[in-house]
């Protein structure tokens, strides 16, 4: 008996006589809210424009809107990564106004130097783009005015360069609308006036023009 009330006296003293196996588990923590999806620098810049464009799921995972993005304007890497490259195209896009082409009726190719952009419009309302494009550097610009496409050619020769132009359209003597030969999106490059579209926007010119369609060239090329 004396050796039970001892006992009791020690585990009410040590509070330790409930092995810790024996113990009510703690209650778990609250699972904290899940982080908030980024996809690089300028995630939330892009997803704007993103959302603005339509046709792109902002909330996918994976940041696969930007994948498709940076797929569709022939950026690289593909890599969901929202970087300054990604973000310069999507503001560009953003920025193209469709009010600055003086566009009548029928079907209009309007071109933007500003922000090197183009589209479409038919009987006033766009009907395709805006896309990204290259025009003249330096030396070589692109210039402004209204022109007509004068001859169009699935796949030109250009003598001086000695490379082929798919989908070449001209609507200023030896300035045209042609599939980029190289990366369109290398600043340090420019075309020798000629508008480089990317190979799908290129296929969808050449779709949509016809001989003596209306070509709108405004703005100016900074560095030009």
């Amino acid at each position: 008996m004396r050796r039970l009330v001892l006992g009791v006296l020690l585990c009410g003293l040590l509070a330790a006589c409930t092995p810790a196996s024996w113990a009510a588990s703690p209650a778990p923590p609250s699972p904290s809210a899940s982080p908030v999806q980024t996809c690089g620098e300028f995630h939330h810049e892009v997803a704007s424009v993103l959302a603005q464009l339509g046709g792109y799921d902002v909330n996918a995972p994976d940041c696969a809107a930007i994948k498709q993005f940076q797929q569709r304007y022939g950026l690289e890497p593909v890599d969901g990564i929202a970087g300054k490259a990604t973000n310069d195209v999507a503001q560009r896009l953003a920025a193209s106004d469709p009010a600055q082409c003086e566009a009548g009726p029928g079907t209009v190719a309007c071109v933007d130097l500003t922000h090197q952009t183009t589209w479409l419009m038919r009987d006033g309302t766009v009907v395709y783009g805006p896309t990204v494009i290259r025009t003249g550097m330096a030396g070589h610009v692109t210039p402004t005015g209204s022109y007509e496409v004068e001859w169009r050619s699935l796949k030109s020769w250009s003598v001086p360069y000695e490379v082929w132009l798919p989908h070449w359209q001209s609507f200023n003597g030896d300035i045209g609308f042609h599939q980029t030969t190289s990366y369109l999106h290398d600043a340090s490059l420019g075309s020798h006036g000629c508008v480089n579209l990317l190979p799908a926007d290129a296929v969808a010119y050449w779709d949509n023009l016809e001989d003596g369609s209306t070509v709108q060239v405004f703005g100016h090329r900074t560095g030009t």
